[in-house]
């Protein structure tokens, strides 16, 4: 597997985590029960640095080989 290849690897994970992030923070508006929203909210806490790495990795491994990044 290319770089380039598991820069479209991380960029779709990264489509899947921010969509996953979406359904649960509509969710917690939704929520009543304040303990069940908080544990939507921790979930949503950690899955936000997983995101943030998706994009990272997929932008490093698409760029890796240009001389100017």
């Amino acid at each position: 597997m290319t770089l380039l290849e598991m820069s479209v690897q991380y960029a779709d994970s990264a489509a899947l985590i921010r969509a996953r992030i979406r359904e649960l923070r509509a969710e917690e508006r939704q929520q009543e029960d304040p303990e069940a929203a908080r544990g939507l909210r921790r979930r949503i806490d950690e899955l936000t640095p997983l995101l943030r790495e998706c994009r990272e990795l997929a932008v490093l491994t698409a760029r890796y080989y240009d001389r100017s990044y």
